[in-house]
């Protein structure tokens, strides 16, 4: 037994495509949380002895305070236990927003979160970090094997199938990453909003001088979180004339009322990928993941 995937009930779906596109074996963390919100891990295995040569670690960190010090304490304990490699496969990797100190006083979680990580594991795999004055990931997490993946490419397959013609738009410039990506692969036309924003729900979104009467349009982007620039999106789309809006998302992360924020504005279908469980996952990123993890173990 030289690799195993370790995993939490919580994710225990895409873990385990995970670990059977690698041929890895999966194993459970069982997690308890006491009265006093401490937490207790017991993992799945019974002696110093059990423990595999490589382990790897699944644990997507959407909502991830928690998550963070149950990677601290397993990757401390699998060290004393002998493991040799420790690779960390986190589909959504938190606080890389705060990337310097847009006021006074304010702490760049970016650098801390990534060191700390750097610390732990001797490889990160990641899909599409919300990076944006750095251009690899190993500037965040400063390790050799500190990988960054897209969704965008499997999400373009789905897009192709489900709105062959429509129009790829991202809701602001940074986006533009992932509709290019998308329609290079897809062949389909592309475009992006440009996006004034004046707080976490306030946002005002100026489309692009691109024809959209009677169009199928699909809105991508990496992450939807209170669900507001996609909904100021679609909004003006319709306005504008669109035939039909839909999304296309890599990380679900839909705080709140954020899916319904999105459908009341207009939107039709919302897809993403299985990086953050949620209703709306229509793509498995174990083939993608699967592949990265065979040039690590």
């Amino acid at each position: 037994m030289t690799t195993v995937l370790l995993h939490f009930p919580d994710e225990a779906a895409p873990a385990c495509r995970l670990a059977e596109a690698c041929g890895f074996s999966a194993r459970e963390v069982e997690r308890h949380r006491f009265p006093d919100h401490e937490l207790k891990l017991t993992l799945p295995f019974a002696k110093a002895g059990d423990f595999p040569e490589t382990l790897v670690i699944y644990r997507s960190l959407d909502r991830p305070n928690d998550k963070l010090v149950e990677l601290l304490l397993l990757a401390r304990h699998a060290r004393q236990q002998g493991v040799v490699r420790l690779i960390l496969v986190a589909p959504y990797l938190a606080y890389m927003r705060q990337d310097i100190a847009f006021h006074a006083g304010e702490v760049v979680s970016q650098t801390i979160v990534g060191n700390f990580l750097a610390e732990l594991f001797d490889a990160v795999v990641t899909v599409d970090p919300h990076l944006h004055r750095i251009e690899r990931l190993d500037q965040a997490i400063p390790i050799a094997d500190a990988i960054a993946l897209s969704g965008a490419p499997r999400l373009a397959e789905l897009i192709v199938e489900k709105r062959p013609g429509a129009l790829l738009l991202g809701p602001d410039d940074e986006a533009l990453q992932w509709v290019a990506q998308a329609a290079e692969r897809t062949g389909l036309d592309y475009a992006t909003c440009r996006k004034v924003r004046h707080g976490d729900r306030h946002v005002e979104i100026h489309l692009p001088d691109t024809p959209l009467a009677g169009r199928a349009v699909v809105l991508m982007d990496d992450v939807a979180s209170s669900g507001h620039t996609v909904a100021r999106a679609a909004e003006a789309l319709l306005t504008a004339g669109a035939a039909s809006v839909d999304v296309a998302l890599t990380h679900a992360l839909f705080a709140g009322d954020a899916l319904e924020v999105i459908r009341s504005a207009g939107v039709g279908e919302v897809w993403s990928t299985d990086c953050i469980a949620h209703e709306s996952n229509a793509i498995p990123m174990a083939p993608v993941l699967a592949e990265a993890l065979a040039a690590l173990t």
